[in-house]
């Protein structure tokens, strides 16, 4: 019963990682195929609410580029992920605001300004679709989550699994250059990492700095594949887990 058992273990560990192949190529074809569309990933905390002042800076930014035709995509849940759907939300004309809901006990269902909602089980489907469905990353304060998501974004980058894209951190404080002190203090201090890793990352102060780095790369996209904004009506919806 034993080796009966060890058998059937090694056989279907082998098939999950053929399905993880498998998963991997169809990924690649898809995110080879996202060029209709110019998306900006949010990440921030589901804890802050509409009284701060980065909720109303997060809010104003989505809502920004929502009104030249970008994509907003979230994490589809309450806090900052609020602000930017409905920012986007806000523009009648605009572009999609799109969330990517995860399956948590404590939190019930997504925010209420989605166009689309693709719900997850897993976090690690999740991670892969946010990469593969947007073109650049803004990071706002957060917790243990946000920063994972910081530094999958920055890792697949370093390591040129995903295409280089604007890797943008906001904030209202001095949370990012502290935490950027700190890996230099440590890790590159060790030798773990490489200065130009640093290079990967922008700080940023305002939502019109933002809008002023993410231009270049929005109309580098668009001259790349022709494209033009378009009302969110005609778009197509990106498929979930």
């Amino acid at each position: 019963m034993v080796v009966k058992q060890k058998r059937v273990r090694k056989i279907l560990t082998s098939k999950i990682r053929q399905l993880y192949d498998i998963v991997a190529d169809i990924d690649g074809l898809l995110t080879e195929m996202e060029t209709d569309f110019y998306r900006v990933c949010i990440f921030g905390s589901a804890r802050i609410g509409p009284d701060s002042l980065i909720y109303r800076q997060v809010e104003a930014l989505a809502e920004a580029l929502s009104r030249v035709g970008v994509d907003i995509v979230t994490g589809g849940g309450p806090g900052l992920m609020e602000a930017a759907n409905k920012g986007a939300k806000s523009v009648s004309e605009g572009a999609w605001s799109i969330g990517l809901p995860i399956e948590l006990p404590f939190e019930s269902d997504a925010n209420s300004h989605l166009d689309v909602k693709s719900q997850h089980r897993r976090f690690s489907s999740r991670l892969d679709e946010f990469m593969r469905i947007s073109h650049a990353v803004v990071i706002v304060p957060g917790g243990i989550g946000t920063l994972l998501e910081l530094f999958y974004t920055w890792q697949l980058m370093q390591v040129n699994h995903i295409k280089q894209r604007p890797l943008l951190l906001l904030a209202d404080d001095d949370s990012w250059e502290t935490l950027l002190t700190w890996l230099r203090d440590h890790p590159l201090h060790n030798q773990l990492m490489s200065e130009r890793d640093f290079g990967m990352l922008k700080v940023v102060k305002s939502v019109d700095e933002v809008i002023k780095h993410l231009d270049v790369d929005i109309q580098r996209f668009r001259d790349e594949n022709r494209t033009k904004p378009k009302h969110k009506k005609v778009a197509e919806t990106p498929s979930g887990d």
